[in-house]
């Protein structure tokens, strides 16, 4: 299984890390880590990435395989950017949104494109 680590301000996130049933890891500022993993985050302000997450991806970026983010829907456009721009910044792939804690759709998306992205990386050749 990916290594999931997250973040998490209001406990939203940690409330949709507890639907997945899955081991994960809340990330700390100064944490470095040496092992391949998924990120899931929360959007700030107006669609920003969270500063604790982007001093963590800043040390370890090179590890990371996919992002995932929750956001509220009443910002619009802004709704879960944090994924999009953390995706953009280190040309990843998105996992899933979720709005808030996350419903068990929502889950089962997450998981759907964590089986992806594994999948992709069973997938590479290596010469």
């Amino acid at each position: 299984m990916m290594l999931i680590l997250y973040d998490s301000l209001t406990g939203n996130v940690g409330r949709f890390i507890k639907k997945l049933s899955v081991e994960a890891t809340q990330i700390t500022a100064d944490m470095v880590v040496d092992q391949d993993f998924i990120l899931i985050t929360f959007t700030t302000s107006l669609g920003e990435v969270p500063d604790k997450t982007n001093t963590f991806l800043q040390k370890n970026h090179d590890h990371l395989k996919g992002v995932a983010s929750s956001g509220n829907k009443n910002f619009g456009a802004y709704y879960g950017l944090a994924a999009d721009k953390i995706a953009q910044k280190y040309r990843v792939q998105i996992v899933s949104k979720f709005e808030l804690s996350g419903t068990a759709t929502d889950v089962t998306l997450f998981m759907e494109g964590l089986s992806n992205i594994m999948e992709g990386l069973n997938n590479i050749e290596t010469y």
